[in-house]
């Protein structure tokens, strides 16, 4: 009986903890995007896409927040079949997510502290990652355990714009990028790991695989990003259009 009392007690913090996390990751989310917003850096006078791109991503959030949440409160049956939004929801973010960096790229040639090459493909890959990793997830979903934590390691990987509006990006070039996107959304992984450790007195594997997939896969889009075909591929999107003008490097912008 203490057995099984210890072992509820441990899966309890346990979804406690998965819930905490996903609301810090969803406040990194809203603190970036609204700070950007009360400093006039951002405006709503965008193109549609812009706004349809921040209702799916940010209508993933609310539904990993709910999901995290059902857990929590043991409404399991609800979170099962909310769970399979994700087989739709997440090509829908696929497909905007891409259409909103072409269009970003197009435009302005992206964040000047970013070099273009290194935004398209880092970003390009990083979507890739995460609908991998969440189709792994719902894969794996019955075994639990590996379920919750590549999820979170998915999710981690998706606050690098939120941390991307809160650090001060033009004073870290030429690493905004690794620190933005790897550095800071791995502290969410390294959480659990931490967490794993003091509770099972081991990390379990699925974290390993979540800071593999997101740093490993940010090494290959550099290697992409700077190799000749990387460069081809860049200048061929922004050809003619007014992200061309915008030079291939991060670098502060010329004053007029």
């Amino acid at each position: 009986m203490a057995t099984q009392v210890q072992a509820a007690t441990v899966f309890e913090r346990e979804h406690r903890f998965f819930f905490v996390t996903a609301c810090l990751m969803a406040l990194v989310l809203v603190a970036g995007f609204s700070t950007n917003i009360a400093l006039g850096r951002s405006t709503f006078a965008v193109p549609p896409i812009f706004h349809l791109h921040a209702l799916v991503f940010f209508g993933w959030v609310v539904l990993y927040l709910a999901q995290t949440g059902l857990v929590a409160t043991g409404s399991m049956a609800l979170h099962r079949r909310l769970g399979w939004l994700a087989l739709g929801w997440v090509p829908a973010m696929m497909i905007l997510g891409i259409a909103i960096l072409l269009t970003i790229l197009r435009r302005t040639g992206g964040p000047f502290f970013f070099a273009k090459n290194e935004f398209l493909f880092g970003n390009l890959t990083g979507l890739a990652t995460f609908a991998g990793t969440v189709f792994w997830a719902i894969g794996l979903r019955r075994r639990t355990d590996w379920h919750r934590r590549l999820m979170l390691g998915a999710m981690a990987g998706l606050t690098g714009p939120g941390f991307g509006r809160l650090l001060p990006m033009p004073l870290i070039m030429p690493w905004a990028w690794w620190i933005s996107a790897v550095l800071f959304p791995a502290l969410f992984i390294v959480a659990g790991m931490i967490a794993d450790r003091r509770r099972l007195r081991r990390v379990h594997p699925a974290y390993l695989w979540g800071l593999a997939l997101l740093a490993g896969g940010q090494l290959v889009a550099q290697a992409i990003a700077y190799s000749p075909v990387g460069y081809a591929v860049t200048d061929a999107v922004t050809a003619g259009t007014p992200g061309a003008a915008r030079a291939m490097q991060a670098q502060w912008p010329s004053r007029p």
